[in-house]
C-alpha cells in the first residue's frame, strides 16, 4: 500500500517528467505575444505533404506540451516555448509526410509490441531513466514499479489529466518505433563492395612524404583585389550545384555593448573600501561577508584548502596578520576585499597533481593494456630526462584535463580520487613527478604532485562585488546607438544601398561591424547574439528590401548590448542569388582572382623549391611534410588542401607538379618519398568502418529527402 501511495503521490509528476523528457525528431517567447497566431486561428503555418497546418491545430499542439510543464508547476522559458514548438513541427513532419513511406512498406507496431515497449522485455528508455520506477534501495530500474502504475493509471481514483496524459505518452512510443525499424531498413540495406573497403584501406596507410612551395592568399591584400558583381554571378553559375536556394537573409550589423564605465568602476572602489572599515569592526566577519556580498563566495567564512582561495590570495596568505582585513582587489570585473580569520590543522590533507592518462578500462583486452601500458612508459622516460610535463599531457592525455597541461587542481583525501591514484598522492612528500606509472581502473597514469600535501586550511570572510553598470553609462550607450541608428537610416533612406550603413560606421572609428550571412528562418541566435529572433523576424518581415537600416535599437541581453542592422542580402527557395551567397562567393572569386597573380609570378622561376621561394620574395615559404594519407586530406601548417594531398600521392619520388591553386593558397608540390599500403587480403575491418560511418547519416539523409519530397513550406517565422 505504500508503494501505491506514493504513486498516487508522484503520479502527476512522473508522466508530466516523462512527457516532457520525450522529444521526438528534434532537429538540433510568449505565445500571447503581437503576432500570435491566437489573432487568426485559420493563418497557415506551413503546409506539409499538401497538408495546410493552421495556427489552431498547431496551437493545440503546443498547449498539450505546455499543460505538462504546468502540472510541474513550470512555466517554460522563452528557449523552452521555441524548442517546444520546434517539437511540434518536426511531429508534424513525421506524422505526414513518413506515413505514406511506412504504408508502402506494410511497416507497423502491433499491440503486443507496444506493451513490450512499457513492461516488456524492451521497455522505452523514457521509462527507464525515471525516477519513480527506480527501487529505492538498488537505485535500480524495476519493472514491477511500472506495473503497479498502470495498475494506477487505470484505476477509478486517478485524475482524468493524469490518464489523458499517460496515454498521450503511450500515443506518440509507436511513432518512435515505427522510425525505427524505418530507419533500421535502410541501414540494413547498406552495402560496401570490396572496392570500396580496399580503397578506405590504402587511403588510410599509403603515405608520402613531401615538400610544398606555399603562397598564402593572405599575402595579397583584400583591397587590392576588385571583385564586381558580373563575376559573381558567373561564379555562382559554373557552380550552381553547390548552392541552394533557401529562404534566408543576410546581415550586417553594430553592436554598442554596455559596459561599466572608467567612473562605475571608480564608485565601486569607493564603496568597497568604505565595507572594508565596517568589516574590520564587524562582530560576525562570515555573516557580514555575505549580506554584503552580490556575488557568490563558495564556503565563505569557512576553514578552506589553500587551492580554494583566489591565486593572488594563495601567492601572500603567509604575510597575512589574523584578523587583518586585505584589499580591495580586482579580479577581472569584480572587486574583492576579505578579512583573515587564521588557520588550523585539518585531519584529512589536500594535493595538487597533474596526471596523463593512458587509457585502458578494466574490461580491456590483455593486448590492450599492454600497448598503453608500454605507451606510458616510453612517455615517463621522456619526462625523466627533462621532457615538458605540460606538453605530454596535452599530446598524449586522453581525458579532459589534456587541454590544461593535466591539471587536476586541489583535491582531498577523502576519497574524490580512485584508491590507487589517490595512495600514490599522498604517500609522496614533496612535490614532483612520482618515479613510476599508477594503474586504475581507467588505465596508466603518470601524476606530478604540483603542490605537496598539506592539512593547513585557512579562514577567509570574503565580499565580492561586481562592478555593475549604471544608469548613466546605459543612458550614454544608448544615446550613441540611437544617433547611429539615426544617421544610418537616413543614409540608406537617400541611397537605399548597404554602402550608406558602412558609410555611416566610417564616421566613428570606434565602431566594428559583424556580418551573418544566410540567417534562416527559424534562427534564435546571430553569431555571438543569443535569444536575437527579434532581429530575424525583422529581417524576414515582407515590406524589408536591402539596404533597410533597423531605426529602432534592438536591446539584447546575452551579451548586454543594442544592436542596429542592415540587411544585406535576400533569398527565397528556388535559384539561389548573389545576394545570399555574397560573402562567400567574394571570397572565391577574389582567391581565384590572387591565385591568377601568384601562378604567373611561378611560372617564370626556376631552380630548387627554396631558391623559388627566396626568389618569390618573404610571402612564400617551403613546408616539409611527413607520413601525409589521403584519408586526412591536410598538410600540416598549412590546413585543408585535396587538390594538393591528391597531386603528391600521384607524383613519384623526386617529381614536381607545376603550381596549383589551392583552398589556402598557391601550391607547388615535390614528392620525396613514397610508402604504398602493405598488401593485406582482409578488408573485413574497413568494410566495417565504411559501413558503420554512412549508418550514422541515415536517418538525417531519408529525413531531408521525405521533406523534400513532402515539399515542406515552413513559414511559423512570420508569427513567432
Amino acid at each position: 500500500m505504500a508503494v501505491i501511495g506514493k504513486i498516487r503521490e508522484k503520479a502527476g509528476w512522473a508522466v508530466g517528467l516523462i512527457a516532457i523528457g520525450l522529444a521526438f525528431f528534434i532537429v538540433g517567447s510568449d505565445l500571447l505575444g503581437p503576432n500570435s497566431m491566437f489573432l487568426n486561428n485559420e493563418a497557415e503555418v506551413g503546409k506539409i505533404a499538401g497538408t495546410k497546418i493552421t495556427a489552431k491545430d498547431f496551437e493545440a499542439e503546443v498547449e498539450k506540451i505546455k499543460a505538462n510543464y504546468a502540472m510541474q508547476g513550470m512555466n517554460p522559458t522563452d528557449e523552452q516555448a521555441q524548442q517546444i514548438r520546434e517539437q511540434v513541427w518536426q511531429e508534424m513532419i513525421f506524422r505526414n509526410a513518413y506515413r505514406n513511406d511506412f504504408e508502402k512498406l506494410g511497416l507497423d507496431v502491433t499491440e503486443d509490441e507496444l506493451t513490450d515497449m512499457v513492461q516488456g522485455d524492451h521497455i522505452h528508455p523514457s521509462i527507464q531513466q525515471t525516477p519513480i520506477f527506480q527501487n529505492q534501495m538498488t537505485k535500480q530500474f524495476d519493472k514491477g514499479l511500472v506495473v503497479q502504475y498502470l495498475k494506477y493509471i487505470g484505476s477509478d481514483t486517478v485524475q482524468p489529466q493524469q490518464a489523458a496524459m499517460w496515454n498521450n505518452f503511450e500515443a506518440q512510443l509507436p511513432q518512435m518505433r515505427l522510425r525505427e525499424k524505418y530507419e533500421n531498413l535502410l541501414k540494413n540495406s547498406l552495402y560496401v563492395t570490396q572496392a570500396e573497403a580496399q580503397r578506405e584501406y590504402e587511403s588510410q596507410t599509403a603515405k608520402v612524404d613531401a615538400r610544398y612551395l606555399y603562397v598564402p592568399y593572405y599575402s595579397i591584400p583584400d583591397t587590392t583585389v576588385k571583385v564586381t558583381d558580373d563575376q559573381l554571378t558567373t561564379y555562382l553559375s559554373a557552380h550552381r550545384n553547390l548552392y541552394k536556394g533557401e529562404e534566408t537573409r543576410s546581415l550586417e550589423y553594430v553592436a554598442f555593448p554596455v559596459l561599466p564605465s572608467k567612473k562605475d568602476s571608480a564608485d565601486l572602489y569607493t564603496e568597497i573600501k568604505d565595507l572594508s572599515k565596517q568589516m574590520a569592526v564587524a562582530t560576525d566577519d562570515s555573516l557580514f561577508a555575505v549580506g554584503n556580498s552580490d556575488v557568490e563566495v563558495p564556503g565563505n567564512g569557512s576553514y578552506q584548502v589553500i587551492g580554494q582561495l583566489p591565486e593572488q590570495i594563495q601567492n601572500n596568505i603567509s604575510t597575512y596578520i589574523t584578523g587583518g582585513v586585505y584589499g580591495p582587489f580586482q579580479e577581472g570585473s569584480e572587486y574583492l576585499i576579505f578579512k583573515y580569520g587564521g588557520s588550523k590543522e585539518d585531519t584529512v590533507a589536500s594535493a595538487r597533481a597533474s596526471h596523463i592518462l593512458f587509457r585502458a578500462d578494466k574490461a580491456a583486452p590483455d593486448s590492450v593494456k599492454a600497448e598503453a601500458r608500454r605507451k606510458a612508459q616510453d612517455v615517463l622516460v621522456q619526462l625523466r630526462n627533462g621532457a615538458s610535463f605540460e606538453q605530454l599531457a596535452q599530446q598524449f592525455g586522453t581525458d579532459g584535463t589534456a587541454a590544461k597541461g593535466g591539471d587536476l587542481g586541489w583535491f582531498s583525501q577523502n576519497g574524490q580520487m580512485v584508491k590507487p591514484f589517490e595512495n600514490a598522492v599522498f604517500s609522496f612528500n614533496g612535490s614532483g613527478l612520482i618515479p613510476n606509472l599508477v594503474e586504475t581502473d581507467f588505465g596508466y597514469h603518470i601524476i606530478k604532485v604540483t603542490q605537496p600535501k598539506t592539512n593547513r586550511k585557512y579562514k577567509l570572510a570574503m565580499i565580492r562585488k561586481a562592478i555593475g553598470v549604471s544608469e548613466t553609462t546605459r543612458n550614454e550607450v544608448y544615446r550613441r546607438a540611437s544617433v547611429f541608428a539615426a544617421q544610418a537610416g537616413e543614409f540608406s533612406a537617400q541611397t537605399n544601398d548597404v554602402a550608406a550603413f558602412k558609410a555611416a560606421i566610417k564616421k566613428d572609428p570606434t565602431l566594428t561591424s559583424y556580418t551573418a550571412d544566410r540567417i534562416a528562418p527559424q534562427a534564435n541566435s546571430i553569431n555571438t547574439l543569443q535569444k536575437a529572433r527579434e532581429i530575424v523576424q525583422w529581417a524576414f518581415n515582407d515590406e524589408r528590401k536591402v539596404g533597410d537600416v533597423s531605426t529602432q535599437l534592438f536591446d539584447m541581453t546575452e551579451p548586454d548590448q543594442y544592436v542596429v542592422a542592415v540587411l544585406t542580402g535576400q533569398s527565397s527557395k528556388g535559384v539561389p542569388s548573389v545576394d545570399a551567397y555574397r560573402a562567400e562567393l567574394t571570397n572565391k572569386v577574389r582567391n581565384q582572382l590572387k591565385a591568377e597573380q601568384i601562378v604567373k609570378k611561378l611560372a617564370g622561376l626556376s631552380g630548387t623549391l627554396d631558391a623559388m621561394a627566396q626568389k618569390y620574395g618573404s610571402q612564400a615559404q617551403v613546408v616539409a611534410a611527413t607520413d601525409l594519407t589521403l584519408a586526412a586530406n591536410t598538410i600540416q601548417n598549412i590546413g585543408l588542401e585535396p587538390a594538393a594531398m591528391g597531386k603528391a600521392f600521384g607524383l613519384k619520388p623526386g617529381q614536381r607538379s607545376k603550381p596549383l591553386a589551392g583552398e589556402n593558397g598557391v601550391l607547388v608540390v615535390e614528392t620525396t618519398k613514397q610508402t604504398p599500403a602493405p598488401q593485406i587480403a582482409d578488408f573485413t575491418q574497413y568494410k566495417t568502418q565504411l559501413k558503420q560511418s554512412k549508418s550514422y547519416s541515415v536517418g538525417y539523409l531519408a529525413g531531408e529527402a521525405i521533406k523534400e519530397k513532402a515539399k515542406v513550406e515552413d513559414t511559423r517565422y512570420k508569427f513567432y
